[in-house]
């Protein structure tokens, strides 16, 4: 795959999942190749790529939209998420060395310090959040577990609920790690898996509550987005920007 196809399909995947490119719009190759500073082509390779990954989808006539979700189709998604993500916390806790457990608590506290005051810091919220969710997943030492979350918890609903959450709802997601990370620390794999369980339901009714609001968010969120990728090769883990 081109360099250029990768900087089409990281820029178009961000546009879509900070709501930039609107659910339903169609994506028409020649503007898009303007967007990204790239030929038709890597854009078209992009497109392909994002299908798969169930951001875009296409119709009868090959034209190519922004995959759009339904109530239900949302609602799954955070199910999925719970249930795989729950099965990835009982493996880390059961897994858990210090070293990581010490990484841990390091994301954890930079998130906190992103939304302590006023004025939370929600690109930084991302950025710690995305790390921490990202070392629960590598102590839980499963290739395959990686690959299908990689396919749920990157689908925009997911990034957008964080522009929903309140200065409570933020603080409460930094109380639940706390709450992971003891799990972790004793082993206690059941006791983690519950705790994520509730964490991923908690964000499910906070997007709910929020009348599913779908806007753009702001820029310095959306540049957040473009720089993360939630599971990446896991051989990469600390070059995370």
């Amino acid at each position: 795959m081109s360099s250029a196809s990768d900087r089409a399909y990281a820029a178009i995947r961000a546009m879509i999942l900070s709501g930039e490119l609107a659910s339903g719009s169609q994506l028409r190759e020649e503007h898009l190749a303007d967007r990204c500073g790239v030929s038709r082509t890597p854009v078209r390779e992009a497109l392909h790529r994002l299908e798969a990954d169930l951001l875009v989808r296409r119709n009868q006539t090959q034209r190519s939209f922004v995959a759009e979700w339904s109530p239900d189709d949302i609602e799954q998604a955070f199910e999925l998420r719970g249930m795989l993500e729950s099965h990835a916390a009982k493996r880390a806790a059961e897994r858990m060395t210090p070293h990581l457990l010490d990484r841990l608590r390091g994301y954890n506290a930079a998130l906190r310090a992103a939304i302590t005051g006023p004025y939370p810091d929600v690109p930084a919220f991302l950025t710690q959040n995305a790390r921490f969710h990202r070392g629960i997943i590598e102590a839980a030492e499963s290739a395959r577990l990686t690959t299908i979350l990689a396919r749920i918890v990157e689908q925009p609903i997911v990034w957008r609920t964080a522009q929903n959450f309140d200065h409570d709802d933020l603080a409460r997601s930094y109380r639940e790690h706390e709450d992971l990370l003891a799990a972790c620390a004793s082993h206690d794999g059941v006791w983690a898996a519950s705790v994520m369980a509730t964490h991923i339901r908690r964000a499910f009714h906070t997007y709910s509550g929020a009348d599913r609001a779908a806007g753009s968010v702001d820029p310095a969120t959306a540049d957040a987005i473009q720089r993360l990728n939630l599971y990446p090769n896991m051989a990469n883990f600390d070059d995370v920007s």
